[in-house]
This record gives structure tokens, C-alpha cells and sequence, in this order.
């Protein structure tokens, strides 16, 4: 990767990989009930993650996020394989925030006022989409 990729990157791969790390730091010591509430927000999106008991669910969510965002942070790790991570990462946020009733206005892709915690994850697909481009056309 050229100097100059790795400078033109480092501004979203540092916002975006700080800001997720952090919330993997956060949720790492989640208490149970912190854990249920997740773990019932996933599942109702996903069921296939109701085999996993809560305190399982949100731990590898913690690590999944810590790793994801340390991939962001580090630029010897190339912006397809961070960038590619970040995609499916905010590709199941978005899932979340698409599928799970009362996030989206009725009859409408824009976020309720419960929804936009989860809408605003937008800006990670955008980066991790842009890495990607990035890394294909460098």
C-alpha cells in the first residue's frame, strides 16, 4: 500500500475503529441485564443466535468488536481485509436496525426517534465501502 493510501485512510480508519473498539471495551463487562436486552435484540433479527446463552453472546460480541475496530486501527492491515470487516460489520447492524419493529418510520426507511441509534451506523458501511474502493482502484 502506498504512503499515500495509508494517509488518506488513517482519518476514517481511526474514527471509525476508535469509536468501535470502544464500544467493544464497553460492552466486554456488560452486566446480565445489559447482556439480555442485547442478546434479545439480536435474535429477534437473527434467530439463529438463540442457541447462545447471553453472557456467550455478548462477550464474542465484545471481541468481534475490539477485533474489528483494531483491524481499523493498525495500517499495516489492508484496507480490502479492514474494510471488507467493517462492511459485514455494519452489514448486521443496518440488519438490526432494518428488521426490528418500531426503528423505521411506517412505510419508510427513515429512523423513528428509537431508531436512530441504529440508523446512524450508516457512516460505517460508507467507510468500510469506501475502503474497499479505495483498495481496488490504488
Amino acid at each position: 500500500m502506498r504512503a499515500s493510501a495509508i494517509v488518506r485512510q488513517l482519518p476514517a480508519r481511526l474514527a471509525a475503529g476508535a469509536f468501535i473498539v470502544n464500544a467493544g471495551v464497553g460492552k466486554w463487562s456488560a452486566d446480565q441485564e445489559a447482556a439480555n436486552r442485547l442478546h434479545a435484540m439480536a435474535v429477534g433479527t437473527y434467530p439463529f443466535l438463540s442457541s447462545i446463552e447471553p453472557e456467550d453472546f455478548v462477550k464474542m460480541l465484545a471481541a468481534g468488536e475490539i477485533a474489528i475496530g483494531s483491524l481499523l486501527l493498525l495500517p499495516v492491515v489492508p484496507a480490502a481485509l479492514a474494510g471488507a470487516a467493517l462492511t459485514a460489520f455494519s452489514g448486521g447492524l443496518l440488519g438490526l436496525y432494518l428488521r426490528t419493529p418500531g426503528m423505521r418510520k411506517e412505510g419508510s426507511l427513515r429512523p423513528s426517534q428509537q431508531g436512530t441509534a441504529l440508523a446512524k451506523d450508516v457512516w460505517l458501511l460508507g467507510i468500510g465501502v469506501g475502503l474497499m474502493l479505495d483498495a481496488a482502484t490504488d
